[in-house]
């Protein structure tokens, strides 16, 4: 009987629907964890994405690799949009299985269906929102301080005290003692921004006049900012079962001294909306990383006062995971965050608080590496390029040169872009001699910029002018001044006067939650920086989708023009009328969308059945037609942040203070992938069945197994 339903059915596109149906629980704010445990070292690995979920799968299909490379160019292209791409891979691909059953032509699904979603990505234009239009809405919907800021660690992962929710008291408090960003960013103290500007706990001594003590439940008032606070807020865990209790003590006696968040509103409207509370509009309830990019935004910003922009730069992010330290720890650090060995940090501790001389590689710093491009003569075989005549091991006459040259030049500190030699790296470490690799390119040029030194690609082209000077090195510190020792790797920081660099230091307990920290990091940078490239939004919440549903309905009643051979297809096969499949077909891609909404609301537990969201869905868009501008009612939903049917994310009790968007090219781009694929599939296995063969396929054993057009 399996084997029976089968044939009926379109292989390819059931191993689509099969691979999609395991990402529907990273749909939404709200997301459904996965652990991929690896066989082979029993190691597990916590995701929450589609791009880790088949990075850790067995695709040997061809539907499976195919899937896997349009997820992986929706990655590498956008950082985000991977789980819609895969939802509606597996929505449309049950679709399209279900027009099949129909007997409705491959040529009418792929007509219909293309015309139909370039219909509606030009619909939705009208839905979207400026930047500048965004950030008014945004500063007008803060009244009060931002829910989000205010109440973060309500909210925030583990429970524990969030203390980079205390980043904005740095910034908008009305206390002389505390040092503006400018006056960081300006001066080039890199230990005091270190601790000024993002380190995530502060001392609150100078603000204890402003502060009432924990039993006084009255208000207090900020001098100068007309805020009045209350002191009767619950103390949150200061230490979890699944966690280490590192700092503890010092923990506890911050949440003593603090008990409230201090927020000054702006007197000009439009300087609360920057591009920090964009960021969050657009975080889609990723709260781990969130803080930290506001952090990194306000600092940029800053400079991009006196550059004239107002970008998000992200070559000037870097991250550097932590793996020991309690997720409080996490914070933003000027320069390059990295770890090293402890013999390397003895080193470092040697340098502390000396100008050091520093040498960019970019490339391997290995004896066989060749740069790209480099040919060999032809008819030559190299048996050996360096003749050792001295007798001795086979490459110690290079190492001796390399490390002379180093010394040569008085260099203390090397960044190497690719591989290192072990044997190099360690008598350099004897020598005194910081080698560190590899380091992102990025990184490179930024220390390139600041310091003067030129990157090579051999140390034999080394030469004055290529050797900085200017750049420090130092034991990473922790929000408590503590310089941290994690056992076999110890984390320091590379940094240099007035170097722009920007390191998001990310730390957790959990080692199976490392890369998942860093994943949700980096797709908040990509929205915000996406956002700003595109220079509009779309409005979140499902609205965009609601009005793909409403448009469709339209189109279903509009009158189709039948296909000619010879012009619209290349062959009478092609050539199939579709006016009669072209309300079937175009509500099998609404389906997609439809499946899409339910399944968010499921997962945000607004709703208990796919069953009823959809009712909900089907409810809005009556009330969309009977209005007669769908656009309009719908616009008129989000601002009320209601598009769902109550509140916009996990934040719906504060929803008058959040407004949700969503990225435009990132969006309309994974439904063309998405809906590119699953035709893909359909036509590529059309053809094969459809082949010279036919007659001997039906004729066959095996004919049950292939489905006749």
């Amino acid at each position: 009987a399996f084997r029976d339903v089968n044939a009926r059915r379109h292989i390819g596109l059931q191993q689509l629907s099969c691979l999609a149906s395991m990402g529907r629980a990273f749909l939404g704010p709200v997301k459904s964890h996965k652990f991929i445990v690896d066989e082979s070292t029993n190691q597990s690995t916590l995701i929450c994405s589609a791009v880790r979920l088949l990075e850790s799968l067995d695709l040997s299909s061809a539907a499976g690799q195919l899937l896997n490379e349009t997820i992986q160019a929706q990655n590498k292209e956008f950082k985000t949009g991977m789980s819609t791409l895969l939802f509606l891979v597996g929505a449309w691909s049950s679709a399209v299985m279900e027009c099949l059953q129909q007997n409705v032509p491959v040529s009418a699904i792929v007509s219909v269906m293309s015309e139909g979603l370039n219909s509606c990505c030009e619909r939705v234009q009208c839905l979207q929102i400026s930047i500048h239009d965004a950030k008014k809405e945004l500063c007008s919907s803060r009244v009060r301080p931002n829910a989000f800021e205010s109440k973060a660690c309500q909210v925030g992962c583990d429970d524990l005290l969030n203390a980079q929710d205390l980043l904005y008291l740095q910034k908008h408090i009305s206390a002389p003692e505390v040092v503006p960003v400018s006056s960081c960013s300006h001066q080039g103290d890199d230990c005091h921004f270190n601790k000024v500007l993002v380190s995530p706990l502060v001392d609150f001594g100078s603000a204890a006049s402003l502060v009432k003590p924990v039993g006084d439940r009255s208000s207090s008032v900020i001098p100068g900012s007309g805020v009045i606070t209350s002191s009767c807020i619950k103390q949150k865990l200061t230490h979890s079962r699944h966690f280490s209790t590192l700092g503890k003590s010092h923990f506890s006696s911050q949440q003593d001294n603090f008990q409230g968040y201090f927020l000054r509103p702006s007197v000009d409207p439009c300087e609360c909306c920057d591009l920090g509370h964009l960021a969050v509009s657009l975080s889609h309830g990723n709260q781990t990383g969130i803080k930290l990019l506001q952090s990194i935004v306000a600092c940029q910003q800053e400079r991009a006062e006196c550059r004239g922009s107002s970008q998000l730069n992200i070559t000037e992010i870097v991250t550097c995971s932590l793996l020991g330290l309690p997720e409080s720890y996490s914070c933003v650090s000027q320069g390059f965050v990295t770890l090293v060995s402890p013999e390397q940090a003895t080193v470092i501790k040697h340098f502390k608080d000396k100008p050091l001389r520093i040498l960019l590689v970019d490339g391997d710093l290995t004896e066989q590496y060749r740069h790209l491009g480099f040919n060999r003569p032809h008819n030559v075989r190299t048996i050996l390029e360096h003749p050792n005549l001295e007798g001795g091991r086979a490459g110690d006459t290079w190492l001796s040169r390399m490390l002379d040259i180093l010394m040569g030049f008085e260099v203390n500190l090397v960044l190497v872009k690719g591989s290192m030699c072990k044997n190099l790296l360690d008598r350099c470490t004897a020598s005194r001699i910081l080698v560190i690799g590899p380091v992102p390119r990025d990184v490179l040029c930024a220390f390139g910029e600041v310091t003067g030194a030129q990157p090579v690609t051999y140390l034999s082209q080394l030469n004055p002018s290529c050797v900085g000077n200017g750049a420090q090195a130092g034991l990473w510190e922790a929000s408590d001044g503590r310089a941290m020792d994690l056992g076999e790797l110890v984390p320091v920081r590379i940094s240099a006067r007035g170097i722009p660099l920007l390191t998001a230091v990310l730390t957790t307990a959990v080692a199976s939650k490392v890369q998942l920290l860093e994943d949700q990091f980096w797709t908040s940078v990509y929205r915000l920086h996406h956002a700003l490239k595109d220079g509009k939004v779309f409005p979140g919440g499902g609205a965009v989708e609601l009005l793909c549903l409403s448009h469709i309905q339209v189109l279903t009643e509009q009158p189709v023009r039948q296909a000619k051979p010879g012009k619209e297809f290349s062959s009478p096969w092609l050539a199939a009328p579709v006016a009669e499949y072209k309300s079937l077909v175009l509500q099998a891609l609404a389906s997609g969308w439809k499946r899409y909404l339910s399944v968010v609301m499921c997962n945000m537990a607004k709703a208990p059945s796919e069953l009823e969201a959809c009712a909900l869905v089907d409810h809005h868009l009556k009330k969309a037609a009977d209005c007669g501008s769908p656009s309009v009612y719908i616009l008129e939903l989000f601002r009320r942040g209601d598009v769902l049917g109550g509140g916009s994310g996990p934040f719906a009790d504060h929803s008058e203070g959040l407004k949700v968007y969503d990225n435009v090219t990132a969006k309309t781009e994974a439904w063309r992938r998405a809906l590119d694929l699953v035709l893909l599939v359909l036509q590529t296995d059309a053809e094969i069945i459809t082949g010279p063969k036919r007659n001997e396929l039906l004729n066959s054993p095996v004919s049950s197994e292939f489905m006749f057009l």
